[in-house]
């Protein structure tokens, strides 16, 4: 059964996807709050579907934290659920990506149209140059930022090593950091077919202050945080 629920929800992702990726792109001439209002559709109906077909829904805790200002959002990264979520949970935002994705036919197009920080992961030092100055734009003109620290998917009960890109961004900026932490690779694992039905927790932390810190500073703060946090989740999912 979990696998024909699976079947289900895939076949209105892709045709969802087919649909609504080449009308992101027909939006370039208009201002950014039309083209991501017409990307974030496609996260709306699949969030919905992903619940009507796999049983699979989500609790937000510490929505109050979120502040006014566009900050810079830190989330841990299991699954590709909290690629869809985080833009159904936080204002308008820019990722930060590897630059390979651009070049996907439509969908990499329609990801161009909303301004993302596509980075040469390879290029070391210039790739966190290319954010710190393309993320302070992106800041500069009212959109949050999203960073995923380990850089990739990590499995439940992993950590991944927290790069130091999204803290030089925050230090130079002075940018607030929001922690993100959640369990969305207990129930859609990476490269997983199936998804299990029940509740995912996300948990958002309290602004992390990071003007006067130094970039290992703030990461390390944010690294304590979010697998602290985890480390809670996951003892009160093991006990339920």
């Amino acid at each position: 059964m979990l696998h024909l629920r699976a079947i289900l929800f895939w076949i209105v992702f892709f045709l969802s996807t087919i649909i609504i990726a080449p009308l992101v792109v027909l939006t370039f001439p208009f201002p950014f709050r039309v083209r991501y209002a017409t990307a974030r559709s496609w996260v709306s109906i699949n969030l919905w579907w992903l619940e009507l077909t796999c049983g699979l829904r989500y609790q937000v805790s510490g929505q109050s934290n979120i502040p006014a200002e566009p900050s810079i959002i830190f989330s841990k990264h299991q699954s590709t659920w909290e690629t869809l979520a985080l833009q159904a949970i936080f204002p308008p935002q820019v990722w930060v990506m590897k630059r390979e994705l651009l070049r996907i036919p439509f969908f990499g197009w329609a990801l161009a149209m909303l301004e993302p920080i596509a980075i040469n992961r390879a290029a070391g030092r210039k790739a966190v140059d290319q954010l710190v100055t393309q993320g302070k734009t992106r800041l500069a003109r009212g959109r949050w930022v999203v960073v995923f620290p380990e850089g990739t998917r990590v499995a439940p009960g992993t950590r991944g090593r927290y790069k130091i890109g999204g803290a030089v961004l925050a230090e130079q900026s002075g940018a607030k950091i929001v922690p993100v932490a959640h369990n969305a690779g207990e129930y859609w694992r990476r490269h997983s077919f199936v998804k299990k039905p029940g509740t995912i927790q996300v948990v958002i932390g309290p602004p992390i202050e990071t003007q006067g810190k130094s970039a290992q500073q703030i990461i390390t703060e944010v690294e304590d945080w979010i697998e602290g946090t985890m480390d809670k989740i996951t003892t009160i999912n093991s006990q339920a």
